[in-house]
C-alpha cells in the first residue's frame, strides 16, 4: 500500500529520469545507436511544441472565461496581479544576485549544427514585439506567446462578460479545456521514450560533461529556494499583517509546502491551500479568486527556475550573461514565463518554450532547460502552492486594509 503510494505520487518523475539515465547510458556506450534514435527525440519535442499554443488559449481563456461579479472582483483581480508581479520582480531580483555570484553552469559549450543564436532586442523593441503581433495568424505561432496571452485573457474576460462559463462558448471552452488536458497527458507519458532518446543523441554527440552541469544546477537552484522561503516568505507575511500574520503563516504554511513538494502539483495542492486560509482568516470569496489564479500565474519558484535556466543556456551557448538589457529582459521573461500554466500537466514546457523562443536560442536548447524544469520541479512548486496562501494574504491587506486580521479573529484563527 505504502509502495503503490509511493509511486503514485514519485513514479513519474523516476520514470522520466530514469529514461533521461537510460538515454546518457546508451550515448555514452555506444554513441552510433545514440544518433539513431534522435528521430524518436524529435518527434516527442514537436509533439510538445504543437500542443503549445492551444494550451495555452484554452486553459486562459477558460479560467478568465469562468469569472463573474464585479466591483470587488475587479479590485481582488488587480490586488492579485499586483502581488503576483510584484512578488515575481523580487525572486527574479534575488536570483540574478545569486547566478551573479554562483554560476549554474560554469565552463560549458555546446557547438550547435544550427548555430543561430538570434541578437537580443532593444529593450523598447522587445516591448512591442513581445506583446503585440500584427496580424491574428502570428498568434498561432508559438514564438509569439505574450501576444497569445493577451489575446486570451481579453477574449476570456468578453466570454466572462456574455454568459461566462454557462454560456455556450463557455461550456465549448471548457470541453476544449479538458480534451488538452488529456492530450497534454498522453504526450507527457511519453517524455522518458522522448528525452531519453534525446539524451542518448545529445550525450552521443557532445559527451557527458553536460551532466555534471546538472548537478551543478541543482546544488545551485535548492539551496537559493531555502533561503528565498524563509527570507522573503515571512516578509511578505508581515506586510500583510503585522507580526500575527506571520506566526500565522508559519504555523499552517509547512502542511501546503509539503503537499506541493510530494505532489508536484499547485492543482493538487488547492484544497490544503484552502484549509490554510481559512486558518489563517483569509476571507473566502478573497481565496477561491487568488488560489486557482495562484495554479497558474503566481510561480515564485518557478521564477528563480526561470532565470536560472536562462543563466545555464547562456553559459551552454558560450554567450555572456551580462548587461541592463538582458537582465531587464530575463525578469520579464521569468514573470511572464511563470505565469504560463504551471499547475497543468506537462504546462511548465510552455515556459520553457517561451524562454528558448523569446532569447532565440535554437530548438536544440528545448530539452536542456526542460531536464532541468524536471529536477527543479519539486523545489519550484513547493514554493509556488504555499506562496499562493501568503499572496492570499497580501491581497487581503489590500482589498480590506492593514487591520483585516483583527476584524477575521472572530473567526477562530489564532
Amino acid at each position: 500500500m505504502k509502495e503503490s503510494k509511493f509511486w503514485k505520487q514519485y513514479g513519474s518523475v523516476l520514470l522520466l529520469l530514469g529514461g533521461i539515465l537510460i538515454g546518457s547510458l546508451i550515448g555514452i556506450v555506444s554513441s552510433d545507436f545514440g544518433k539513431v534514435l534522435k528521430p524518436i527525440g524529435d518527434i516527442f519535442l514537436n509533439l510538445l511544441f504543437t500542443i503549445v499554443v492551444p494550451l495555452v488559449f484554452v486553459s486562459i481563456t477558460t479560467a478568465v472565461g469562468s469569472m463573474s461579479n464585479l466591483k470587488r472582483l475587479g479590485k481582488i483581480l488587480g490586488s492579485t496581479l499586483l502581488t503576483f508581479i510584484g512578488t515575481g520582480i523580487f525572486a527574479a531580483v534575488c536570483v540574478l544576485v545569486w547566478v551573479n555570484v554562483f554560476s549554474p553552469a560554469s565552463g560549458t559549450s555546446i557547438a550547435v549544427t544550427n548555430n543561430t543564436v538570434q541578437e537580443a532586442q532593444s529593450l523598447s523593441d522587445l516591448i512591442v514585439s513581445t506583446l503585440t503581433v500584427s496580424d491574428f495568424y502570428m498568434l498561432l505561432d508559438k514564438s509569439h506567446m505574450l501576444p497569445l496571452i493577451i489575446f486570451a485573457i481579453l477574449f476570456g474576460l468578453c466570454v466572462s462578460m456574455s454568459g461566462g462559463d454557462e454560456s455556450p462558448v463557455g461550456k465549448l471552452l471548457k470541453n476544449l479545456n479538458e480534451i488538452i488536458m488529456r492530450f497534454v497527458g498522453i504526450i507527457m507519458k511519453l517524455a522518458p521514450i522522448g528525452l531519453g532518446a534525446y539524451f542518448a543523441n545529445l550525450i552521443a554527440e557532445y559527451g557527458p560533461q553536460l551532466l555534471g552541469d546538472y548537478g551543478r544546477s541543482m546544488i545551485v537552484y535548492y539551496p537559493l529556494c531555502l533561503l528565498y522561503a524563509f527570507i522573503f516568505f515571512p516578509l511578505y507575511a508581515y506586510f500583510s499583517g503585522g507580526t500575527c500574520a506571520v506566526k500565522r503563516m508559519f504555523k499552517h504554511i509547512f502542511t501546503p509546502a509539503i503537499t506541493a513538494f510530494a505532489t508536484q502539483s499547485s492543482a493538487a495542492t488547492l484544497p490544503v491551500n484552502k484549509e490554510a486560509c481559512e486558518k489563517i482568516g483569509v476571507p473566502s470569496d478573497i481565496s477561491d479568486i487568488v488560489l486557482p489564479m495562484g495554479c497558474t500565474m503566481h510561480m515564485d519558484g518557478s521564477v528563480l527556475s526561470s532565470i536560472t535556466k536562462i543563466v545555464f543556456l547562456f553559459a551552454t551557448f558560450n554567450l555572456p550573461f551580462t548587461g541592463i538589457d538582458t537582465y531587464a529582459m530575463s525578469i520579464l521573461v521569468a514573470i511572464c514565463s511563470a505565469f504560463v500554466l504551471s499547475g497543468a500537466p506537462g504546462g511548465g514546457l510552455v515556459g520553457e518554450v517561451l524562454i528558448v523562443s523569446m532569447f532565440g536560442f535554437p530548438p536544440e536548447a528545448f530539452p536542456l532547460i526542460a531536464t532541468l524544469g524536471f529536477l527543479f520541479d519539486p523545489m519550484a512548486t513547493a514554493l509556488n502552492a504555499s506562496g499562493d496562501t501568503i499572496a492570499s494574504m497580501i491581497v487581503t491587506r489590500l482589498v480590506e486594509g492593514k487591520n483585516w486580521l483583527i476584524q477575521h479573529s472572530t473567526n477562530g484563527s489564532k
